[in-house]
């Protein structure tokens, strides 16, 4: 009898309990699909459901999203981010897998390829390039007092705040309304229902810890990260929205840094490509897949 919904499992990486969704079918071929940051491994939800029969899903939740630990210094490097899929890739024995992921996960995603092009299969990345070269340059030109300074104010805060509480359901659903107007009713519900948990005196916050509002300035350099996605052997899609925030890299120049990849644009689309426009983007990463 098929599973009514996913089996939850976790793992170690780093000290650290982490939560992923299994879609079962072990036998098929294995799919990490990868959420974006302040996100929860069942934003996955149609995605998975609509692959599961031809495809062993698997959903993980970053540390610090969803019901993954969160880093007890509240310090969380993309880098981390990519060890823990590595770690998930190597302990479940998964490669080469195929890969789905938005946002960070998008971020996450390539840097793995990119380390290691022999473990990927096949790698889809929706607004996973982070932000344009312009923006990119505005940051570096701030300088190292202005970087790290703007990082230790948003930890302060973020040490200084308690997580934003909604006294009900309905509030929080509201609020996931307002990030993203392209939901329909049932999405939103959905995505807001694995998004938050029941504070003792009632109220509703989000599961995501508060600190990952400040983005450690220290990475790799944009030259080391060109150069990864310069490594990317297998085929490689890229999926922007037309009313998104994020650049695309066909008219920003990043495309050049890739060897196999193209790029699709969807108008009526946000930064949630996959959710704002469910059955097209279904219908692409099929196809491509």
């Amino acid at each position: 009898m098929d599973l009514i919904g996913p089996v939850s499992r976790s793992y170690i990486s780093q000290r650290t309990k982490l939560h992923y969704a299994d879609w079962g079918n072990p036998e098929a071929p294995p799919l990490i699909l990868l959420h974006g940051g302040r996100d929860h491994c069942r934003s996955w939800d149609w995605t998975a459901k609509a692959l599961r029969d031809d495809w062993h899903v698997i959903c993980p939740d970053l540390r610090g999203h969803g019901d993954s630990g969160w880093s007890r210094t509240g310090y969380y490097p993309v880098m981390g981010y990519v060890f823990d899929l590595a770690q998930l890739v190597v302990l479940n024995d998964l490669a080469p897998v195929t890969i789905v992921a938005h946002s960070l996960g998008g971020n996450v995603a390539l840097r793995f390829t990119g380390l290691y092009p022999d473990k990927v299969r096949k790698i889809v990345a929706i607004e996973g390039l982070g932000f344009s070269p312009e923006r990119q340059a505005e940051r570096e030109a701030m300088g190292p007092e202005a970087i790290w300074g703007e990082y230790f104010d948003k930890k302060r805060e973020a040490a200084a705040r308690q997580p934003r509480r909604y006294a009900t359901f309905d509030d929080a659903l509201s609020r996931m309304h307002e990030a993203n107007s392209y939901l329909s009713k049932e999405q939103a519900l959905h995505l807001t229902q694995h998004a938050v948990m029941r504070n003792e005196d009632g109220t509703f916050s989000w599961k995501f810890d508060p600190h990952l509002h400040a983005w450690p300035p220290e990475d790799m350099t944009y030259p080391q990260l060109e150069a990864l996605w310069n490594r990317i052997e297998c085929p490689t899609r890229l999926i922007y929205g037309n009313d998104s925030w994020a650049s695309n890299p066909e008219k920003d120049g990043r495309i050049r840094h890739f060897r196999n990849a193209t790029v699709s644009a969807y108008d009526n689309a946000g930064h949630w490509v996959h959710h704002d426009r469910f059955p097209d983007f279904l219908e692409e990463l099929r196809a491509f897949l």
